[in-house]
């Protein structure tokens, strides 16, 4: 079994960035950060893998975007998060 992989598209400075990330710490699920600027490389990757967003933070679980803080927050609160996190 392997832990789902975890990207977490984020920029400095950023509040939600900081949640998402608190949120994903605070239940040991590891992730990948990834620092986007717009026009890198990794911007162009983001927009590729959530189809255009142009928000950060972008949440990614097994290539799936989640979206944003708010609704990796959504998530949790209605316990979908546990399911999408466990390891297949």
């Amino acid at each position: 079994m392997s832990e789902p992989k975890v990207l977490v598209y984020t920029t400095d400075p950023c509040g939600y960035c900081r949640m998402a990330k608190m949120l994903l710490e605070k239940k040991g699920i590891a992730y990948e950060e990834r620092m986007v600027f717009g026009g890198t490389p990794e911007w162009e990757e983001m927009m590729n893998l959530t189809g255009g967003a142009k928000t950060v933070p972008q949440i990614i679980i097994d290539g799936k975007p989640v979206g944003g803080y708010p609704e990796l927050l959504q998530l949790q609160q209605s316990g979908e998060l546990d399911s999408l996190l466990t390891p297949a």
